[in-house]
């Protein structure tokens, strides 16, 4: 599910606009939080306190494209599920522009554009400054650190390799088979740890292919598997 995606005002992204060296940016423009449910659209099984109950926690992920990695971010400890650190007053005090998307790789894919992927498990990471990556290899495994109160991938590209003075670049994907749109009110009405199914009707029949295209907010989508 494509959550804080794109086009719609009002979500975390499109309004994350920074001040930097006399200018105002915002590398979050085109993100999108990826979360994975099961097959019923639940997040989690058992013990929703428990990261490890969650269906993506520990997930692989891959290099979007060929690059090298610029920096890296891998000592944050796993936030607990339902929690989200900006509004605890506690924990909002430990957050700073280095490390409220949690450990995370930053990758230089030429033509001055960087891929950030962020919120990741400590420890997981694979690579470090100054690898060179190919498409498709594994470089970490997705957690829930930084500002983040459930295991998702935050994904974005910018144009520049600091997350404070970049802007946002639009961005397609290969492909995907799309699903149907998840109703805004099923995601305002859950509580913190994102709980029940969220497919209900909103879910189509047969799986529709798109290729060069990009989910808009809280589209569902299945990803072909390699």
């Amino acid at each position: 599910m494509a959550f804080n995606g794109y086009a719609s005002p009002g979500w975390g992204h499109r309004d994350a606009i920074l001040p930097a060296n006399m200018t105002l940016n915002n590398s979050q423009r085109f993100a999108i939080d990826w979360k994975q449910a099961n097959d019923h659209g639940d997040f989690y099984a058992g013990d929703r306190t428990r990261n490890e109950s969650y269906v993506d926690y520990g997930s692989p992920i891959y290099a979007v494209a060929d690059g090298t990695v610029t920096s890296t971010l891998d000592g944050v400890e796993a936030n607990v599920p339902g929690i989200l650190p900006a509004s605890d007053p506690v924990l909002a005090a430990t957050l700073t522009i280095d490390n409220v998307d949690g450990n995370h790789i930053i990758m230089d894919i030429g033509s001055g554009i960087y891929a950030m992927y962020a919120h990741l498990v400590r420890g997981s990471l694979l690579v470090k400054p100054g690898d060179k990556v190919k498409k498709g290899q594994q470089i970490a495994a997705l957690g829930n650190t930084g500002n983040s109160s459930a295991s998702h991938l935050h994904f974005q590209l910018m144009d520049g390799p600091s997350l404070g003075e970049a802007d946002g670049v639009p961005y397609v994907l290969d492909s995907f088979d799309y699903q149907g749109q998840i109703g805004e009110a099923a995601v305002w009405d859950a509580d913190n740890y994102l709980s029940g199914s969220f497919f209900g009707s909103q879910r189509l029949p047969a799986p529709e292919q798109r290729t060069n295209q990009l989910p808009v907010l809280l589209a569902l989508v299945n990803f072909p598997q390699n």
